[in-house]
């Protein structure tokens, strides 16, 4: 297959996929969104590409339609392009790039003979940070020759391919959801306590539980568990667990409760 490929949707994620894969020789054709305006943006970000302000047939000319706009609107977006084809579609690949959606998003390109799947960096694409891929997994799934590409792909970013069970999406985005947005929560909510309560500077509690974390995962991901598990309830400490809740007490009501959550998941989990 010729390295060509056509972006659709060009947010944080369409745009660090388009920069890795121009990086790597890839020729990268029509960079369509909801604007010219955004589109001329993407294309700067990229190096690369032909800015449509609106979904055209000269995504066709790609080989490969890499779909990465939100997740409510990939449906959408296979919609049109399948009443765009004046073809048949075999040979083309269309992946999307979403974490919790599978394959069948794409159903209108499928029909129209086109290899469809599904390839999601399992990356935190922050705002004004540009992740790195190199050693991230990627999730694959869908038609044979869809996933062929999609670890084709990974492997040429650096990343890891990890081809995932058909169904288990919804699982697969609500575990990176414990490892991302809560883990986020939880840290940033300790970090207000010592601010607020014991008078760190934010950027002092910020750093102090960051190192913490980090060095928990580290344990965790170099001597396992139940090696890596620390505090009160792993020592059966329940005098400090229950000072814990005397001063949660303090605390939006919020806190206590994902205290009392994590508490029992830590003992279904790890103990």
């Amino acid at each position: 297959m010729k390295n060509t490929v056509a972006i659709v949707g060009a947010g944080r994620v369409g745009r660090e996929l388009g920069r890795q894969l121009a990086a790597r020789g890839w020729k990268v054709g029509v960079v369509a969104t909801r604007s010219p305006a955004t589109a001329r943006a993407a294309v700067r970000a990229i190096g690369r590409g032909r800015a449509r302000g609106r979904l055209t047939a000269e995504v066709f000319q790609s080989d490969l339609i890499l779909i990465t706009t939100p997740d409510d609107a990939i449906a959408s977006a296979a919609r049109r392009l399948a009443a765009l084809a004046r073809h048949s579609l075999a040979g083309k690949v269309v992946l999307h790039a979403s974490g919790a959606l599978a394959s069948d998003a794409l159903a209108p390109l499928r029909r129209r003979g086109a290899a469809a799947g599904s390839m999601h960096p399992l990356q935190a694409f922050a705002h004004g940070y540009r992740p790195q891929l190199a050693r991230a997994c990627i999730a694959i799934e869908g038609d044979p020759a869809a996933r062929r590409l999609a670890a084709r792909l990974a492997r040429e970013m650096g990343a890891i391919p990890v081809e995932i069970k058909p169904g288990a999406k919804a699982a697969y985005h609500v575990a990176g959801s414990f490892a991302s947005p809560q883990l986020l929560a939880v840290v940033a909510a300790g970090a207000r306590m010592l601010e607020r309560a014991a008078g760190f500077r934010r950027r002092d509690a910020v750093r102090a539980l960051v190192t913490l974390a980090r060095q928990t995962l580290e344990n965790y991901e170099r001597r396992g568990l139940p090696a890596a598990w620390t505090g009160p309830a792993a020592r059966g400490d329940r005098a400090t667990i229950r000072r814990h809740f005397q001063e949660l007490r303090r605390w939006p009501r919020e806190y206590r409760d994902a205290y009392a959550a994590l508490l029992k998941l830590q003992l279904r989990v790890l103990g």
